[in-house]
Parts: C-alpha cells; sequence; structure tokens
C-alpha cells in the first residue's frame, strides 16, 4: 500500500514510530506536512497540492497526525482526502470534535457517557456562581483546546479561581471548569483503542506534586488491564467521535470511571515503553484492513 503519514516532521517519535512499521510490513509511507498542503477547488476536480505536486490520487490510506495549532487547516487537508476516497485513521470530523474538550463533553454527555461535573461560560459577571455549581473550590480550569497537559490549572481557592477565571476571560481565551477528582491521587488511565479494540492502557501517576499526571509533564506510568467498564468508555467515546485511532484519558472517581478527554493523535513513547506494547503496528495493520476498501 502506498501510505501519507499527515506529520510536520519525522522527528516526532510517534510520526517516526509509524514510518517504521509501516516500512517493516512492506508497504510505501510518505511523510507529508499537512501545513505545506494547499487545496484547489473550482475545477472539474478539487485538487490537493503538497507544494507544488499534485498528490489528490498518490495514496491508499492517510494516518493524520494533527497538531493543536493547525487542527482547522490539517482536519480541512484530511476531509479533502477523504472526498477522495482515501482511507483515513481518523475523520476530519472527528479531529476537530476531539480537539474542542467542550465539545467532546457535549457528545459524551449525550451518548450517556460518564464525565465529570463540567461547566463552561464566557460570562464574566456570575465567576462566583460558576464555582458555587461544581460545589466550590478547589476546581479544574482548562483550556478548551489544551494539549499535554498545558493549560490545566488547579486553584485551590475561591478567591485564586476567580482570579484565574476573570484573567482567562479579559483574555478572551476559552475556558471550562471541572470538578477536582481528589480520590483520584493524581492518578489517571490512558487507553489506546485501534479499531474496535482497546490495544494498550497504563495508568500515569504525577510526580513532583503535580496533579497533572501526563507523561509529558514528568508523571510515571505503568501498564494495567482496565474493567470492563473502561473498556466500555473507550470503546464508545472513540466510535462516537468518529475516530479510528485514539488515546482516551479516564479518571476512577467514587462514582467510577469519568471520561476526561479524547486524543485523536496520541502518542506512542509512553504508551509503548510502558506496555511493551508495538501500538504502531497495531495501527499499521488497522491500515491494511481497511485501506483497501476505499481505493478505486
Amino acid at each position: 500500500m502506498d501510505i501519507a503519514i499527515l506529520s510536520v516532521s519525522l522527528n516526532v517519535h510517534s510520526t517516526r514510530r509509524i514510518v517504521e512499521e509501516g516500512q517493516k510490513a512492506g508497504h510505501y509511507v510518505e511523510l507529508i506536512d499537512h501545513t505545506k498542503c494547499s487545496v484547489k477547488l473550482g475545477d472539474d476536480k478539487p485538487r490537493i497540492y503538497l507544494d507544488d505536486e499534485d498528490v489528490t490520487g498518490e495514496f491508499d490510506a492517510i494516518i493524520p497526525r494533527i497538531g493543536a495549532k493547525v487542527t482547522r487547516h490539517g482536519a480541512a487537508i484530511v476531509k479533502q482526502f477523504e472526498m477522495n476516497n482515501v482511507f483515513s485513521t481518523a475523520r476530519s470530523l472527528g479531529i476537530t470534535r476531539a480537539r474542542n474538550k467542550v465539545r467532546t463533553l457535549q457528545i459524551m454527555a449525550r451518548k450517556g457517557i460518564p464525565i465529570p461535573e463540567t461547566v463552561f461560560s464566557i460570562n464574566p459577571d456570575n465567576i462566583d456562581e460558576q464555582i458555587k455549581l461544581l460545589g466550590g473550590p478547589p476546581v479544574i480550569i482548562k483550556l478548551q483546546e489544551g494539549t499535554q497537559g498545558l493549560g490545566v490549572i488547579l486553584a485551590e481557592s475561591k478567591k485564586s479561581a476567580k482570579s484565574i477565571i476573570d484573567t482567562f476571560y479579559k483574555m478572551d481565551t476559552s475556558i471550562l471548569l471541572q470538578q477536582y477528582i481528589e480520590e483520584a491521587n493524581g492518578e489517571d488511565i490512558r487507553i489506546i483503542v485501534v479499531g474496535n479494540k482497546v490495544v494498550a492502557s497504563m495508568k500515569r501517576t504525577s510526580d513532583f506534586d503535580d496533579f497533572r499526571s501526563n507523561v509529558h509533564r514528568g508523571a510515571h506510568a505503568v501498564a494495567i488491564k482496565p474493567t470492563a467498564k473502561e473498556q466500555f468508555i473507550a470503546l464508545n467515546a472513540t466510535k462516537h467521535l468518529g475516530l479510528g485511532v485514539a488515546g482516551v484519558d479516564l479518571m476512577r472517581s467514587k462514582k467510577g470511571p469519568v471520561l476526561i478527554e479524547v486524543n485523536a493523535s496520541p502518542g506512542l513513547k509512553g504508551i509503548e515503553a510502558a506496555t511493551g506494547v508495538n501500538v504502531a503496528k497495531q495501527i499499521i495493520q488497522f491500515v491494511e484492513k481497511n485501506g483497501y476498501r476505499r481505493r478505486k
């Protein structure tokens, strides 16, 4: 097969791993920097260009690895490949849904998937009421489109929460507030879903008195076997967002597991190291099972 990895660089560990496994399986794998792609509309057939090269019909499948800063453009490029019957491991709509935490949580709530109590608003005049809706401090304040634990703040008092929230509102920055799940003890669970199955899972524990349990923030990770309910949540969250590959983050609360967020381009370094599972190979095998069906 001819496979395109939509990513900015081979220096990105996860991108490099997927390319390695694709080549090992005997496929032609090419890095396509989506930030250098253009789409031309208005002719008999829309065309996708990488700089001045027409790549519209060059690939059987694409594996999007779209960064947060270029989500809209990256998703538009993915959409154009989809419209040309090229299989993608993540639908363009799924990428944009997963990037926005509020949109993800809205979909999960509608589908009956458990999530933490969450409030989002742009009203700077009722911050007290917003905090009260979550039962008071401490509360978690998150950027709606933050990644890798960035833009996630624990406000331990009403005064600090009001100050932080007010600052974000004045900066016209979209945020959400969530209840602080104290019983999680700085731990969360990352579950990797490929296709319709859970392929790897790890528990991440925060280090250095940091409540954020993201590996990029220095967390310690160990392999686990998620419960049946946790697997059910991960599989259905991935399906509802329209993703073929996803990293689903959960926390264990007193009421059971709750979904925190879904990542459409999950990192592979931490999960492969913690579990010993070759996730990159699983992704390539998923493409092999589906890519040929879309090729004309």
